[in-house]
């Protein structure tokens, strides 16, 4: 992978140490001790930094540790740290394989920032995602009734819709896309109103909750869920969690060949999930959604800027079942893409 710029400036090479963390899956606590110092670091004027560096007094500041302050104080006399250089040695190659895939895609469908569940900025997020080479992202964080993820409310996305935009003034020519993630409710509505999805660019929909109902509820659930005429992409198909700190839970069952018509009936693309305690859906489901003729996006449901790098996990599934290019949505541009929703 092309490692992230950071150019002597002390501030993005915590922000640099915190990403790599993130993306070998270290613990949150060694994550958070950078993030926070690069926050409180990047409130003060870059004199008064350099001059903390030089004076030994950056480790006076709340949330600037002895590890952190090394790093910085590192950068400023040499241009990178002795952390910084071993995590970029440790990290020069792609998480997973599918290469000709991860070259294609040129953006990400489904991310989270500190709005709802996330735990970086909206910033934060799109500049890393521009880093990696992408020409866009959607950002989806989570709608109001998933409560447990500090879901939006309608006035609280369109509060967001104006970061957004100043977002997108300041990294131009990338895009960062309006986006959401809607719960599929019990009864399959949606929990977000139809005057707010129309002002989206892309909409996501996933079944949080009752994971474990019988298969001909959660069919008609996800089938409910996926007809809904502004939803794009259906999240995370089984619910499964495989590995991580969360533990482990099977897949929700569900009659996959009636969803997967469903989606093809509505214009809605099958999300590969790469989280890796997802990897979501399972290679069986993968191949027969394929089989079925559905569209897919190839995802990380990032709630972190480390994160946006997992891409390649769903990409090597993807590659392993043989999913072709040009069934993949987001190895498009940003105005294909938003043809591709206007659909019908």
């Amino acid at each position: 992978m092309t490692a992230l710029p950071v150019d002597g400036d002390p501030i993005a090479a915590l922000r640099a140490v915190a990403f790599y963390l993130e993306r070998e899956r270290a613990e949150t606590y060694r994550v958070k001790a950078y993030r926070s110092a690069a926050e409180r670091l990047a409130e003060l004027d870059p004199d008064d930094v350099a001059r903390r560096a030089g004076n030994g007094t950056l480790t006076d500041l709340k949330g600037v540790g002895k590890k952190t302050a090394a790093v910085v104080t590192e950068v400023l006399d040499g241009g990178t740290s002795a952390t910084l250089a071993e995590l970029e040695a440790r990290h020069t190659e792609p998480v997973a394989g599918g290469a000709a895939i991860r070259a294609a895609l040129r953006g990400d469908c489904h991310t989270h920032s500190t709005w709802s569940d996330g735990g970086s900025d909206i910033l934060e997020m799109a500049r890393t995602a521009r880093d990696l080479g992408h020409e866009w992202m959607v950002l989806t964080d989570h709608s109001e009734n998933l409560t447990v993820a500090n879901g939006l409310t309608p006035e609280r996305r369109r509060r967001q819709f104006d970061v957004i935009g100043e977002v997108n003034e300041e990294l131009a020519p990338f895009r960062l896309l309006r986006g959401i993630e809607v719960d599929i409710l019990e009864d399959g509505d949606i929990d977000a109103p139809d005057d707010l999805l129309e002002e989206l660019d892309l909409v996501v929909a996933s079944v949080h909750s009752k994971l474990r109902a019988p298969s001909e509820l959660m069919t008609a659930r996800m089938i409910a869920g996926v007809s809904h005429p502004l939803v794009d992409v259906l999240g995370h198909c089984t619910g499964r969690l495989v590995t991580g700190g969360r533990g482990t839970r099977p897949p929700s069952t569900f009659d996959a060949e009636a969803v997967f018509d469903a989606c093809i009936e509505n214009g809605v693309a099958v999300e590969i999930n790469s989280r890796p305690e997802r990897l979501d859906p399972p290679r069986d489901l993968l191949r027969q959604a394929l089989a079925a003729g559905c569209e897919f996006v190839v995802d990380t449901d990032a709630h972190a800027p480390g994160q946006l790098d997992w891409q390649p996990y769903g990409c090597e599934r993807a590659e392993e079942c043989e999913v072709p290019l040009d069934r993949i949505v987001n190895t498009r541009s940003a105005a294909d893409l938003a043809a591709w929703r206007s659909r019908g």
